[in-house]
């Protein structure tokens, strides 16, 4: 009889209660603070972190999940009776994290060729980012608590991943400037204009969808942006930062124009906060167009 792990890493953001309560196993990225390094989740929870970063004057950076790491990791999910693992990584193009481990998956059934037909491992490329695979991963384990088999969860993670679009927006630019994300002398005409990027996630491409004036209008352009591209009536995410009354008008203001409430909200973690800044705010869901 199959038996199926979930496996991710932390940028999903998944809570550490959604992550006991489904049996998903999170694999933490490491974040280096000058000659400081952490495990997020670990060391430290969200709120935490963003106390760090205010405090910190340089740079955060994560670390990759390697392939050594992917191997051992494989071997102990299988030597715990699993059959089958469904890992769903961070964005490619934003990480080698999914290329270290398709390559483990590799290495590991090459070690261990007796098992090629009794195990499998699925990779799956999220091809975003936060709550873009968070979702549909609490989703998939709840499907497989229903019966499911790991192709039928895999075809659901995968097709919503190949859909998913986010907009997001950052409520400062200093973040995105010390990144690289955003080039310093853009960030520093945006901050003196006000302007806020409302960007957008989806099929691995982070882009700049719109620029408003002022952090009052950041809520209903992501709503409207929203509103013009989801599958009417399918679920939708908040996704936020250290700003909880942020989380509730955006809430609000999707609630009163879809007409329904979102299923999930998804804080961010150490992974998104390093790039974005602690204060964000934005929506998840599945886009009309491919």
């Amino acid at each position: 009889m199959a038996k199926i792990k979930l496996l991710t890493d932390s940028a999903c953001d998944i809570t550490k209660e959604q992550e006991e309560a489904f049996d998903i196993q999170v694999v933490p990225f490491k974040v280096a603070m000058g000659d400081k390094s952490y495990v997020s989740r670990i060391d430290f929870d969200n709120e935490k972190f963003y106390k760090m970063m205010d405090e910190f004057d340089g740079l955060p950076a994560t670390s990759q999940i390697t392939v050594f790491e992917y191997e051992e990791i494989f071997e102990k999910i299988f030597a715990d009776g699993y059959t089958d693992i469904i890992n769903v990584t961070i964005n490619s193009e934003g990480s080698a994290t999914y290329g270290n481990a398709v390559m483990a998956a590799a290495n590991f059934f090459e070690s261990h060729p007796e098992l090629k037909d009794e195990c499998h491992i699925y990779n799956i490329d999220s091809q975003g980012y936060t709550g873009g695979y968070g979702f549909p991963i609490l989703q998939a384990a709840a499907k497989i608590r229903r019966g499911c088999t790991a192709k039928e969860a895999v075809d659901y993670i995968q097709d919503w991943v190949e859909n998913c679009v986010i907009f997001f927006a950052p409520y400062s630019l200093k973040y995105a400037k010390k990144s690289g994300r955003i080039p310093s002398a853009a960030a520093f005409v945006g901050e003196v204009m006000g302007l806020r990027p409302v960007m957008r996630i989806h099929d691995h491409k982070i882009a700049t969808e719109s620029k408003v004036r002022g952090d009052k209008a950041i809520v209903p352009k992501i709503v409207e942006l929203c509103a013009d591209e989801i599958i009417p009536q399918t679920p939708y995410c908040v996704v936020y930062g250290n700003d909880e009354s942020v989380r509730d008008e955006i809430a609000r203001a999707l609630t009163k124009k879809l007409g329904y409430p979102p299923a999930e909200y998804f804080q961010i973690g150490a992974a998104i906060a390093i790039n974005a800044g602690p204060k964000v705010t934005g929506v998840i869901f599945k886009g009309k167009n491919k």
